[in-house]
C-alpha cells in the first residue's frame, strides 16, 4: 500500500474534527499525496507506511473517525487528553499492527466494542477519564501480550472478566476460579491495570489480586478491604447476575403489625379517609375539567423554564402544540439506525455536525444535529428550535432541501434536523476536490447556476414570509444525481442560537413570545452579494478566499466589465464555454457586487436576467458532450 492511499483516511479524520483550536491540524494539507511531515503523523524510515498518529493535548473536539482503521500499518494511536465525543470505531479492529491505543481522557461514550479484542499485537490501552457504558468485553481476554490497561473513570459496569466468550464458565464460582485451565484476564500477562472509579460488580478476580487495591476503589464489587461506592451511588448498578437489585423494605414493628391487622382501624379514622379522599378525588376532576377548558380555548403547552438571568426566577413559556402537528417527528433509534450509530459524518462546524443516512425502506437523509449541552438549553432555545422546525418545513421547491422531519428527545438530550440528501455531494468538492478529468463542464456549471438563482428566488420572492440561506456558499449546494441543485440551511442553529441571545429578555410574564418568523434576519442583500461570489467560484473555479491571494471578488474586478479580458475568469480546467453567457454572468455579479443608487437588484430581477439568457435545454447540454468526445478522441 502506497503512502499516498493513506491521506484519505487521515483527511477523513480531519474532517470528523471540527474544532481545533490549537491549529495542531492546520499544516494537514489534504491535497498532498505525503503525509509523513504533517503534525502528529510518523512514518517508517522508508516513507511508505504511516506508524504513529500521536496528537495530544490538543483539545481537538469532533468524533473519532471509524477511518483510521484503514490506516493498515498503524503502530500507535495516541489522542489522550483532547474532547473527542461520540464512539470508540470498531474499525479499529483492523488495525492488527497497533501496540499502543490510548483516547484517555476525552469525552468518548458508548460500550468498549468487543472487536477491540482482535488487537492480537495490543501493548497498552488507555480507555480512562471518558463516558464508556456497558460491561468489560470478555474478548480483552484475546489480547495475551497485553501488559497495561486503564480503564479508570467510566461509567462500566458487570463483573471483571477473568474468562473469554469461546471458553464461558457455566456458574459464578467458575468464573472466579483460578486454575490451570484460566482464561480472560487470569491468562494475560497484566503489569499494570486500573479498574478504579467505575460501577463494576461482584468479586475481584483472585488472579488479579496481585494488582494494587487502589486499581478497585470506587466501584460497587463485594470487598470490604478496598474503598468502594456507597449503597446509594451502587442501587442502579447491575450485580453479577445482570439483574438489578430490588431492596426488601424493612418495616417497623408497629408497620408489620398493621401490615396483618386490616380491620382493627376505628370508625372515626375510616370514615376521615373516606371524607379526605373524597375531596381529593373531587379536586382531581376540577383540575381536569379546568386543563381542557384551557386547552379548547388556547392549543399550547405551558412550560415552566428557569430565566437565564435568574435561577429564582420562573415564566411560563407558550409553545403551540399545533406548530408541528404536520412535521414529521424521528425517534433518535431511527436516526442512529439509519446514520450508522451516527458514523457517517458528511459535515461539521462548531454548531453541529451533519450525518449521512438512509432510513429503513425510505430515501437517504442528511441529519444534522446541534451541538449544545443540555444544561445550556433554555426555554427560548427550545421554543425558538420548534419555530425553526417550522419556518423550514414550509419550503417546498425543486431547488432547496427539504426537510422531512426532526428529533427532539431529551435523554439522551438530542435535537436534530432531517433533510432529503442529494446524492451526487456539495457544490465545493466538484469544484474543488476532484480530478481534472471530473470536474464540471460549462453547460453543467451553467444549469447549477440557473437553478441556485430560481431556488433564492422562490425563497425571496416566492414565500411569505420570505426566506435567507444563514449561510451560503458551495458547501450550502447539494447536487442531486442529474446535478440539480438543492441549497440547504445547514447553518440555521447559528440564527436559533443568535435569536435567542438578542431576545432572550424580551418575553413578557405572561410568556409570550415574538414570532421567530418575524425576528428572522432576512438578510436578503447578503445573500444576493453571495450568490455573486458563488457565480465567480463556479465559473472560475477558484475558493473565495485564498491565502496567497486575496479574496476572489477582489481579484475579479479587473475583469468584470472588460470584454477583451472577461476571459480569463474562466476556469483554465474548461476548454469550451459561451462568450455570451459569460457576459450576463459578469453582468449580475456586476449588479450584485456594486449596486446602484437604487439599490441592490431584486433575486427575481437576476434570475430573470440568467434565464433569458442562459440555454439549459437537453439539445445545448448534448452539443457540450459531443464536443467533450470530439476532444478526448484527438487528445488520444
Amino acid at each position: 500500500m502506497e503512502i499516498g492511499n493513506y491521506v484519505g483516511a487521515l483527511s477523513t479524520f480531519k474532517e470528523a474534527v471540527y474544532e481545533d483550536p490549537h491549529m495542531v491540524l492546520s499544516n494537514w494539507n489534504t491535497l498532498d499525496s505525503d503525509p509523513c511531515d504533517w503534525n502528529g503523523v510518523s512514518c517508517t524510515g522508508t516513507r511508505d507506511h504511516v506508524i504513529k498518529l500521536n496528537i495530544s493535548g490538543a483539545l481537538l473536539r469532533g468524533f473519532l473517525a471509524p477511518e483510521i482503521g484503514k490506516i493498515t500499518y498503524l503502530q500507535e494511536l495516541i489522542l489522550h487528553g483532547n474532547n473527542l465525543i461520540g464512539t470508540i470505531p470498531k474499525e479499529l479492529s483492523a488495525l492488527k499492527s497497533l501496540k499502543v491505543l490510548d483516547l484517555g481522557k476525552n469525552q468518548l461514550s458508548g460500550p468498549i466494542p468487543r472487536e477491540i479484542g482482535n488487537l492480537t499485537q495490543i501493548v497498552k490501552i488507555n480507555l480512562q477519564s471518558n463516558g464508556l457504558t456497558g460491561r468489560l468485553p470478555s474478548e480483552l481476554a484475546n489480547l495475551k501480550y497485553l501488559q497495561e490497561l486503564r480503564l479508570d473513570r467510566n461509567k462500566l459496569e458487570g463483573p471483571v472478566p477473568a474468562a473469554s466468550t469461546s471458553n464461558f464458565p457455566s456458574n459464578m464460582h467458575e468464573l472466579y476460579a483460578t486454575n490451570a485451565n484460566s482464561t480472560g484476564f487470569c491468562r494475560s500477562s497484566l503489569k499494570v491495570a486500573d479498574f478504579s472509579y467505575n460501577f463494576l460488580v461482584g468479586s475481584i478476580p483472585k488472579c488479579l489480586e496481585y494488582l494494587p487495591r487502589t486499581s478497585f476503589q470506587g466501584n460497587c464489587l463485594r470487598v470490604k478491604d478496598v474503598k468502594q461506592r456507597t449503597k446509594v451511588q451502587c442501587a442502579g448498578a447491575s450485580p453479577a447476575q445482570g439483574h438489578p437489585v430490588v431492596k426488601p423494605k424493612h418495616l417497623s414493628k408497629a408497620e408489620h403489625e398493621s401490615k396483618h391487622e386490616g380491620g382493627s382501624k376505628p370508625a372515626w379514622l375510616l370514615a376521615l379517609e373516606i371524607a379526605t379522599g373524597t375531596m381529593v378525588g373531587s379536586l382531581f376532576l376540577i383540575g381536569i375539567f379546568t386543563a381542557i377548558q384551557r386547552f379548547n380555548n388556547k392549543s399550547s403547552i405551558i412550560i415552566p423554564w428557569k430565566k437565564s438571568s435568574s435561577e429564582k426566577e420562573q415564566i411560563s413559556v407558550y409553545i403551540d402544540s399545533e406548530m408541528l402537528k404536520n412535521v414529521t417527528r424521528y425517534s433518535r433509534q431511527e436516526l442512529e439506525v439509519a446514520c450508522e450509530d451516527f458514523s457517517n459524518i458528511i459535515g461539521s462546524s462548531p454548531d453541529s455536525v451533519v450525518y449521512k443516512g438512509t432510513m429503513k425502506g425510505g430515501p437517504e437523509i442528511a441529519a444534522i444535529s446541534l451541538c449544545i449541552k443540555e444544561e445550556n438549553w433554555t426555554g427560548h432555545l427550545e421554543l425558538y428550535f420548534q419555530r425553526e422546525v417550522a419556518d423550514l418545513a414550509r419550503i417546498n421547491h425543486e431547488n432547496t432541501g427539504k426537510l422531512l422531519g426532526y428529533c427532539r428527545e431529551n435523554s439522551p438530550f438530542t435535537r436534530m434536523l432531517v433533510f432529503d440528501y442529494a446524492s451526487n455531494g456539495t457544490l465545493y468538492e466538484h469544484l474543488h476536490c476532484y480530478e481534472e478529468g471530473f470536474r464540471l463542464s460549462w453547460t453543467r456549471r451553467m444549469k447549477i447556476i440557473i437553478g441556485i438563482a430560481r431556488g433564492l428566488k422562490y425563497l425571496h420572492n416566492e414565500i411569505e414570509p420570505p426566506f435567507t440561506i444563514s449561510e451560503l456558499n458551495s458547501n450550502a449546494i447539494y447536487l442531486t444525481e442529474d446535478f440539480s441543485p438543492k441549497l440547504v440551511d445547514f447553518e440555521s442553529w447559528k440564527t436559533i442560537l443568535e435569536r435567542s441571545e438578542k431576545n432572550s429578555g424580551s418575553v413578557s410574564s405572561q410568556g409570550d413570545v415574538p414570532n421567530s418568523l418575524q425576528a428572522r434576519h432576512l438578510d436578503t442583500e447578503g445573500n444576493i452579494y453571495a450568490f455573486a461570489v458563488l457565480l465567480l467560484e463556479i465559473i472560475s473555479g477558484r475558493s473565495p478566499y485564498c491565502k496567497d491571494k486575496g479574496y476572489l471578488v477582489d481579484w475579479a474586478r479587473d475583469f468584470l466589465e472588460l470584454p477583451e479580458v472577461m476571459s480569463y475568469l474562466v476556469d483554465p480546467e474548461l476548454k469550451h464555454f459561451g462568450s455570451d453567457e459569460l457576459r450576463v454572468i459578469c453582468e449580475v455579479i456586476t449588479l450584485c457586487i456594486s449596486p446602484d443608487s437604487n439599490g441592490c437588484p431584486s433575486m427575481q430581477e437576476l434570475c430573470s436576467m440568467l434565464e433569458s439568457r442562459i440555454d439549459t435545454s437537453i439539445s445545448v447540454e448534448l452539443k457540450s458532450s459531443s464536443l467533450a468526445w470530439a476532444e478526448l478522441a484527438l487528445s488520444s
